[in-house]
């Protein structure tokens, strides 16, 4: 399902988006599905948007969230806590579809 995701995403991240960060805790059981969609997914999204910003940012004990940023600085989170891979997948498709 999430590469479904990822596929039909392809190549259009810089449409309405300008930087997408991925909050994650690299040992936390909230974290899991942030940490699997990572490993399984992120390569074949930055192999489809090789000059688009998709950042990765790791801190012991934080909360999984999603940020995006888009035209002139505006900027929402989605919250990960306790989500697998298929969902994150899904948080990033309502991130890229939304226009603030």
């Amino acid at each position: 399902m999430a590469a479904a995701v990822v596929r039909g995403i392809g190549s259009n991240l810089a449409k309405n988006l300008r930087e997408l960060r991925l909050h994650l805790c690299q040992t936390s059981a909230s974290s899991k599905g942030a940490r699997d969609f990572v490993e399984q997914h992120y390569v074949t999204l930055k192999k489809a948007n090789p000059d688009f910003p998709i950042l990765i940012r790791e801190c012991s004990g934080i909360q999984p969230k999603l940020w995006a940023r888009y035209d002139f600085g505006k900027e929402s989170s989605i919250a990960l806590d306790n989500m697998n891979a298929d969902q994150v997948a899904k948080a990033i498709e309502t991130a890229v579809k939304t226009k603030p």
